[in-house]
């Protein structure tokens, strides 16, 4: 009887240890994935203050190593922070105006990387007139000393933008 009794208390105790490493579990997911969210939403503020000039917010919020990727609307690879950042200067520098935002955001997230995958809609402006953008994106980040930063952006090919810069 004392045996039994050891073994249900053993068994309840490896039961409360399950859940709580779940519940854990479940709050490292939920905290991951709030912190690839919020990143993601200071990439379009930041992809927004571009379209008027301004790239210093991009610049923020990529991290600069050499294995970074930018599959942009214009078409394309790039690889390397330098050549990544230079496109986003190039960009910038058309000040195509307008906003471009996410639409039905997925997000995907482990321990260091974090995917949203989502559309891209809005206007940009190309020798005065409105075009419209609605094109598919996939962004990666990475968490760099406890900061979630853009790795690599991919989007479909912008036809007016492919004609515009020189990024193939």
């Amino acid at each position: 009887m004392k045996r039994e009794r050891i073994v249900r208390i053993a068994g309840l105790f490896l039961l409360v240890l399950v859940f709580m490493s779940i519940n854990i579990e479940s709050s490292f997911s939920s905290e991951s994935e709030k912190g690839v969210k919020e990143a993601a939403m200071q990439f379009y503020s930041a992809l927004n203050t571009m379209f008027k000039g301004d790239v210093s917010p991009m610049i923020e919020v990529w991290s600069h190593a050499p294995d970074v990727t930018y599959l942009g609307p214009q078409g394309g690879i790039l690889t390397g922070w330098d050549q990544v950042g230079k496109a986003w200067e190039a960009q910038a520098a058309l000040k195509l105006g307008g906003q471009v935002n996410p639409e039905d955001m997925h997000i995907t997230v482990g321990d260091k990387i974090g995917i949203t995958q989502n559309y891209e809609r809005g206007t940009n402006y190309v020798d005065g007139k409105p075009v419209t953008v609605y094109i598919r994106a996939t962004n990666i980040f990475r968490l760099e000393e406890g900061n979630w930063k853009m790795i690599s952006h991919h989007t479909d090919i912008l036809p007016f933008l492919s004609k515009s810069t020189e990024n193939k």
